[in-house]
């Protein structure tokens, strides 16, 4: 295929061309089109970014004999375009569209490139080739010739598209994007986690998972998946610990004048396990936090202070709540019921199940971090040693006792060192303690365990989620799309 500069768009009336093109494309898919050349031109359109030029009449100049067939075609396609871009799309106010659009060219070329790689795979278990060719690109700068066989393969300007991606994480379908290529294409997978970089791609994913409330829980999925897959590497999990990041002024809670990258993403992580807890309860949502926090934990270094203290507080909220469920659970079993009584108790067990399982996650990723890294993390040890009491009422528990072990000789140990400092202790007093116990606690003092790894796994039949997902992105954000809202039946309108 050719680069991009295959499809050249400097002209105002190229660029409604181009445009036009590509939304007649995402109503009429000519599956027999050049599949590489077209995936390539839609990334590049993507990645370049180009606003939309403003209406230039002097463009469309009339000619007397009308200018003939080639011009007519032009005109009527401008015409089309710009009332779109100066009128707004159906119920919007005038101008709205392109302002909610400012680069309309990219954001449809990026929309019709998902439609082509969800497409499913065709008869005989046929692959979809627009999906080989998104999953199969390199990068230009890779020197290494491609194979002829690999005839679904192509270049493309891997620092152009990271950049790019980075910049774009507000939408869904960049978001989108962004899972595709970490998740299918290997190639872009390992230049991602090769960057000295990566707070540009982190931390705005960080930021979508932090206003939870505004976002579709798809695009909070999305985020969460892309977290997951990126904790599954042993590198990323060190390297984000040495990037500190200065004010984070999107972080309300509290003040982070300097945070490690880290830090910040467990906090976020956490953040998002508590808000599902007191909102939408989505399990699905539960696990991959976790699943997170538990590739993270062997490698958690120099914990901020805050993000230790997170960590306790997740404790103490599943503990609290454990308590309220076996308490209901209790009561339940012993309240009188009349033979007629035919009311649906709510499933205790099922919610005492699910909470003990979380509980067992955490003090799993505590456990991991302490037998692991503990002499990097005093802020971890401190936190634990204030809020003591709390793991008291586990020690016993048949679910808990061998994960426990671990917990209760650190706390052993250190309780008695800080009784043999004296009373009184101020907190920096207590630390010295500590960093000072970290370097002599010995290392088979602590049982070692399994180490904790999860992997994201795409469930069965992932077009019943994406395809959908997908559409209601062309519905919401396609511009000069107009769709009959009662004849949608692919996804919910409430979805949508």
């Amino acid at each position: 295929g050719g680069d991009q500069r295959d499809i050249p768009a400097g002209a105002d009336i190229t660029y409604s061309i181009l445009f036009e093109a590509v939304t007649t494309m995402l109503s009429w898919i000519n599956t027999h089109t050049q599949i590489l050349r077209l995936v390539k031109t839609l990334l590049y359109n993507f990645i370049r970014q180009e606003k939309c030029p403003p209406p230039a009449t002097h463009i469309f100049d009339q000619q007397s004999d009308g200018g003939g067939l080639l011009y007519g075609l032009a005109s009527g396609v401008a015409s089309g375009l710009w009332s779109v871009f100066t009128l707004g799309g159906a119920s919007s106010k005038p101008g709205l569209e392109q302002e909610q659009n400012p680069l309309p060219l990219s954001n449809q070329s990026l929309l019709l490139l998902l439609v082509l790689a969800n497409l499913t795979d065709g008869p005989n278990d046929c692959p979809n080739p627009y999906r080989q060719a998104v999953t199969c690109f390199k990068n230009t700068q890779d020197t290494s010739s491609i194979p002829t066989e690999q005839h679904h393969t192509f270049q493309i300007n891997f620092n152009s598209l990271y950049t790019a991606l980075c910049e774009q994480q507000r939408s869904d379908q960049a978001t989108l994007l962004l899972y595709t290529l970490l998740h299918q294409n290997t190639n872009m997978r390992n230049y991602m986690l090769s960057r000295t970089d990566m707070e540009n791609l982190v931390v705005p994913i960080l930021e979508i998972l932090y206003h939870v409330e505004d976002r579709n829980s798809h695009h909070v999925y999305m985020a969460l998946i892309i977290l997951l897959i990126l904790t599954e590497d042993d590198t990323f999990n060190r390297s984000i610990h040495e990037v500190v990041l200065k004010n984070i002024t999107w972080y309300s809670e509290r003040q982070l004048t300097e945070i490690s990258l880290g830090s910040l993403l467990i906090l976020v992580v956490i953040r998002t396990i508590q808000y599902n807890m007191t909102r939408t309860r989505d399990k699905y949502l539960h696990t991959n936090c976790l699943a997170a926090l538990a590739n993270m934990s062997a490698q958690f270094r120099c914990l901020h202070q805050y993000a230790a203290q997170r960590i306790i507080s997740l404790f103490a909220l599943l503990s609290k709540k454990h308590n309220k469920v076996l308490e209901q659970a209790t009561q339940s079993l012993r309240g009188p019921r009349g033979a007629d009584d035919s009311s649906v108790l709510p499933d205790y067990a099922q919610d005492l199940n699910v909470i003990e399982e979380v509980i067992r996650m955490m003090l799993e990723i505590i456990n991991s971090c302490l037998s692991n890294s503990l002499h990097h993390n005093p802020n971890l040890v401190y936190a634990l040693l204030y809020k003591r009491e709390l793991f008291e009422q586990f020690r016993t528990h048949p679910s808990f006792q061998d994960i426990m072990q671990n917990l209760d000789t650190v706390i052993g140990f250190f309780s008695q060192r800080l009784e043999a400092a004296g009373t009184d202790l101020s907190v920096e007093r207590v630390q010295e303690v500590i960093m000072k116990g970290a370097q002599a606690l010995p290392n088979d003092r602590l049982k070692k365990f399994p180490e904790l790894k999860f992997k994201y796994v795409e469930e069965d039949q992932p077009e019943d989620f994406f395809i959908p997902y997908v559409w209601s992105l062309v519905f919401n954000s396609g511009v000069g799309l107009h769709w009959s809202t009662t004849n949608i039946q692919l996804f919910s309108m409430d979805s949508a």
